[in-house]
């Protein structure tokens, strides 16, 4: 185990959430109640982890630099960004019904466990 390691995804994550915060404290909210800042965040979040997967991809790059960005800022900048490179993996290899399955399941799966957690968080009160 290399302790170095989890000092670069603790630094990248660290970063990440804070350029997550900035977007939020320089967004203002949509009256219709859009997420807007978060919906920004993890456009960006894409996006950039789009650029260093296919920048990693076919060049020789320490595995410092992939937990520090890849791993580390992106994660702390939106895990939807995760989330939507394995998407975009399985549809690379022609898997669309995988593809499809884990949409769909992270969806609907995900929003039961935020209202699980919120009647956890009620029954706890």
């Amino acid at each position: 185990m290399n302790i170095l390691a989890y000092f670069y995804v603790f630094f990248g994550g660290g970063l990440g959430a804070i350029c997550r915060y900035g977007i939020s404290m320089v967004t203002a909210k949509p009256s219709n109640g859009f997420p807007l800042a978060t919906f920004i965040a993890n456009v960006i979040s894409c996006i950039i982890l789009g650029f260093l997967l296919a920048f990693f991809l076919n060049q020789e790059h320490s595995t410092r630099l992939k937990l520090l960005w890849i791993t580390g800022f992106c994660g702390g900048f939106s895990t939807f960004s995760t989330f939507s490179a394995e998407n975009f993996e399985l549809i690379q290899q022609g898997n669309y019904g995988m593809a499809f399955i884990y949409m769909l399941a992270s969806f609907a799966v995900c929003i039961a466990c935020i209202f699980l957690g919120w009647k956890l968080g009620n029954v706890i009160q």
